[in-house]
Parts: structure tokens; sequence; C-alpha cells
């Protein structure tokens, strides 16, 4: 009888991970099929794979499709009621997905959910990836319980209570299949960076909960793809974050916060410049610039998204400025905020 759970790791080069972190993966996840999605790498993760791990299904592409489009060639070839998106830098846990299944069987409307994400190299800490779950602000900025900004809390258990949020990571994303597929999954186009909020905002909207679920706790590395202060990182952030808030924003809100991001989007480039990172700034720009270009290619999914909207806007979107109140008010936890309703 086939697993309802499907863990699918996407690999690019990354053989010194898998070799650390696959074992526990197998380990404390007998209740689901392993999968590994091969994105062309040029190492010997596929040597590996076939040598040390012949337990684990191994798709192999012929070309790195990037993050986002890796995944959704990757799950199109998986049958399973459950995926489970997980990093190839990730440490699991012993028991990691009883919580997790066991909160979406009880709780059918809930789609998505991620586990409490915490630093492999700093293990009290949370990780900056996703934390304990995901919102995003009124110009459209990522944070999270446990991780505002850079600054990332100690886990003292004061986010442990289940809690709904607007993204779960995708470093550890727990998914149902069907609302998968049905709201159209990852967006290749995206390549990587932000696909996971995207996805995550379209669920939302039409109805379907997602949730943080610490009782599950799993470790992540982070940063194994782009260092933090990579150019091509900072291009693919800005980027993506105005192709996800073009998609998912509502008519009334959409040229308010663009023009509002204009501002802040310069002053960014301009904080790059002043440190003497040129290639950052420049990629600022040329994210802005290939944003323009690239909207009219996103129009559809943007008419699609809010024709079928059931929840607009949605409330883990909120209402203020996360730049705001870490940069002027100086508020570096998440139990700081203020109300944070839209």
């Amino acid at each position: 009888m086939k697993n309802r759970i499907a863990v699918v790791i996407l690999n690019w080069n990354g053989s010194k991970m898998l070799r650390r972190f696959l074992p526990t993966v197998i380990a404390c996840s007998r209740e689901a099929d392993i999968v590994v999605a091969d994105n062309h790498s040029s190492d010997d993760s596929l040597k590996l794979l076939r040598e040390e791990f012949p337990q684990v299904r191994v798709l192999e592409f012929n070309r790195n499709l990037g993050f986002a489009q890796g995944y959704q060639d990757a799950l199109a070839q998986v049958e399973a009621e459950f995926y489970v998106l997980l990093n190839n830098d990730v440490e699991v846990t012993p028991g990691w997905l009883d919580p997790l299944c066991c909160y979406m069987d009880s709780h059918p409307q809930v789609a998505a959910c991620q586990p409490k994400l915490r630093c492999l190299w700093d293990r009290p800490r949370f990780e900056y990836a996703g934390a304990c779950g995901g919102y995003v602000d009124a110009w459209g900025y990522p944070y999270c319980r446990g991780r505002i900004m850079a600054a990332v809390e100690t886990d003292r258990g004061q986010y442990d209570v289940v809690a709904p949020v607007l993204w779960a990571t995708g470093a550890a994303l727990f998914i149902r299949s069907q609302v998968y597929w049905e709201v159209g999954g990852l967006d290749g186009r995206f390549f990587a960076h932000q696909e996971e909020i995207d996805l995550c905002w379209r669920i939302r909207s039409r109805g379907y909960g997602i949730v943080c679920v610490p009782q599950s706790v799993v470790f992540h590395l982070g940063g194994g793809t782009l260092p933090k202060d990579s150019p091509r990182k900072t291009y693919l952030n800005f980027r993506n974050n105005l192709l996800l808030l073009y998609k998912n924003l509502p008519e009334e809100r959409l040229l308010r916060v663009m023009r509002v991001r204009w501002l802040l989007d310069a002053l960014a480039s301009l904080q790059f410049l002043a440190k003497g990172n040129v290639a950052s700034f420049v990629a600022v720009w040329r994210a802005r610039r290939d944003f323009y270009f690239l909207k009219g290619k996103f129009h559809t999914d943007r008419t699609e998204n809010l024709r079928k909207a059931v929840v607009s806007p949605v409330p883990e979107q909120t209402g203020i400025s996360i730049l705001w109140q870490y940069y002027v008010r100086w508020r570096k936890t998440y139990q700081q905020l203020p109300n944070q309703t839209i």
C-alpha cells in the first residue's frame, strides 16, 4: 500500500548535504515515501544516491530548472495525498511528521502547514527562512513569528501554539496535493525565492487555511544555494516580491503599494551603494526594470487570482509597515508588534 505522504527533496550539487541530512530524513520519516529530484547536478549527487541510498526514489532532470519549476516537474511525477517540500539542508527530528499530519487530518479546510524551523548552527534560535510561520506587511515585506527583518529570536516557547499564517516556509512545506494542483502549484517563472509566498497567498485567498504547527521541529542550515550578500539573491528577492504583489494584491491596493515600493526600493538601493555594494545597487534597479517588462506576462494570472479569491484582502497581509516598526519604533520581535489587522 502506497504511503499517504511523499517527502520530496530538490537537489542541485548538494551531495555533501545529502550525505549529511538524508540518513536522518529516511530514519525519521518511515511513514513517507522519500523522493530526491536532481536538478542536473554536476557533482557526485547521483552516484551517491545510487550507491548509498538505493531505497530513495530518484528523479533526474536534464537541466537546472530552478527551485520552483524543479519542484513543479518533480511533483507532477509523485502520487501522494500530502507532499512535503523539504530542502536538502534540513535536519528532521523523530516523529516530525506526526503533528503535521494529525493537524491536517483534523482540520480539512487547512491546505498547508509548516513545522517550527530552528537554526542548525545555533539550535536554540529560530531560522531566518520561516521560523514559526510568515506574514506580509502592508508594503509587501515578509516577516515571521520569530524573525523580524534581520532580528532572529531565541525559541523560548513563545510561539508554541498553532497559528494561522499567510505563508509556510518552502524549506519544509507540508501541503495537500489536491490543493497544490488546484491553485496551479509553484510558479516556475520565479526560478527561486518567494515562490512559496506566492503559492500560499493563492491558497489563502481561495479560502483555505495555512498554519504553523510548532509541535513539529526541524533544523535548517540555510544559505546553501546563494549567500546572503549575493547580488543574484538581491535581484531575485526584489523582482519576485514585486511579481507576487502584482499577482495577488486586490485592485484597490495595487497602485498605492507599487508607488510606495518604488520609493522604498530606491532607498534600499542607496543603502547598498552607501555600503560599497555596487552590484546589489544595480541588482535592485535591474529587478525593477525586469518586473516592468515581465508583468504583462502575469496579467492573466492576476485576473484569475482576483476572480477566484473568496478572502480579499487576506487578513495575514497585515496593515503595519515592518520597516517602520523595526527601524523607527525599534521593535525587534513579533510579540512587540502592534495590532496587525489590515
